[in-house]
């Protein structure tokens, strides 16, 4: 890949290769923006194809996470951390431990936390080395697993997308259509059903299956005919790109709304859907929860006020709706136009600020 010029057409700030032959550490810590604050974003673990398919993941992700912390209202930026190898055989105290170091050697420019591949015990041997890392363990005043609280996100913003698609946030009879039933998933399918929604679920987990419909009476359907199911609102929380050319045109739904991340797999699906009247929650605005969780951590965590702060997903959905109508734009450009808007206006305070304390030198 043309790394530079990527770098250079989306406004990244760093890139970051980190090698330990000892450990065998290979990885990638991508820093994208800063203007709100340090860059938080998540450390995955994953068997890429390639080098180049580890370093445009974590640029798209450092990316995806300055959207969706300037969305959530956060003074945060955006970074990723990608570690190549696999994450059943490959990991070592010794390979985490190395990896914290090269984060400390930020001083603070990027904070990590959990991902795919990785979890509490990972983050515990990197704050070993630094200080920079949310999601330890509780022991050492963490919130733990932020999953149930991305969850309850998902769940904030399914009731906002239904106040404006189907004319009220109750889902007391409402039909939702759950596609996967991971920590997430399992987690949201419960909190609908207490609501009072009939659930449609999938995944390939056969006893996950088993376990909704016994536990919450789920309707269990086959991974592939989910698209085509007639539901009021259809929750992606598996794969990303799951909104494609071969699925679009096959839902029967009023909107779409779930956990996984990069549901679009290319922005057009977005116009699509916004062509087709079928309401769509941007993925990085209602799957916020978990890292407006973690980001409590950073003022010593609180449970009470990170929940209420993740509630508060409910109103920004409704604001970023009220852009798209306003505007007469797709929601996912909407939820952009939002995130962007925010930063700029910081990025012009910062600089009135700097150009003031240069005037001010100069005196």
């Amino acid at each position: 890949m043309q790394l530079f010029s990527y770098l250079e057409k989306y406004d990244y700030e760093q890139v970051v290769f980190c090698h330990d032959e000892a450990s065998g550490l290979k990885a990638i810590i991508a820093i994208h923006d800063t203007t709100l604050g340090p860059a938080l974003g998540g450390c995955r673990m994953w068997t890429y194809q390639s080098e180049d398919e580890a370093i445009l993941d974590a640029l798209r992700l450092a990316r995806g996470m300055t959207y969706k912390a300037a969305a959530a209202g956060l003074n945060l930026g955006g970074g990723k951390t990608v570690v190549i190898g696999n994450p059943r055989t490959d990991k070592s105290e010794a390979m985490f431990r190395a990896l914290g170091r090269y984060i400390q050697s930020l001083n603070g420019r990027y904070i990590t936390a959990e991902d795919v591949g990785t979890n509490v015990q990972d983050m515990d041997m990197i704050h070993m080395e630094t200080d920079y890392v949310t999601g330890v363990s509780q022991a050492y005043g963490s919130s733990g697993n932020p999953s149930p609280m991305t969850a309850y996100g998902v769940f904030r913003g399914i009731q906002a997308t239904a106040n404006v698609a189907l004319g009220s946030p109750d889902l007391a009879g409402r039909t939702v259509a759950v596609q996967g039933l991971g920590s997430v998933g399992y987690s949201l399918a419960e909190q609908l059903r207490a609501a009072g929604a009939n659930l449609i679920v999938t995944d390939i987990n056969e006893d996950q299956l088993r376990r909704a419909a016994s536990e919450l009476g789920a309707r269990v359907v086959a991974p592939a005919e989910i698209f085509d199911v007639e539901c009021d609102i259809f929750a992606p929380c598996a794969l990303g790109a799951v909104i494609n050319d071969d699925t679009v045109e096959r839902l029967r739904c009023k909107a779409v709304a779930g956990s996984a991340n990069n549901q679009l797999a290319e922005e057009r699906h977005g116009d699509r859907l916004h062509e087709r009247g079928i309401l769509y929650a941007p993925d990085y605005v209602i799957n916020a929860g978990g890292l407006i969780n973690v980001a409590d951590e950073l003022e010593g965590y609180n449970a009470d006020r990170a929940r209420k702060k993740v509630e508060g997903i409910y109103d920004i959905m409704l604001e970023i709706y009220n852009i798209a109508e306003r505007e007469g734009i797709p929601t996912y450009r909407a939820a952009d136009h939002m995130a962007e808007a925010r930063i700029e206006q910081m990025r012009r305070v910062r600089g009135t600020f700097v150009r003031n304390e240069k005037s001010a030198l100069h005196r």
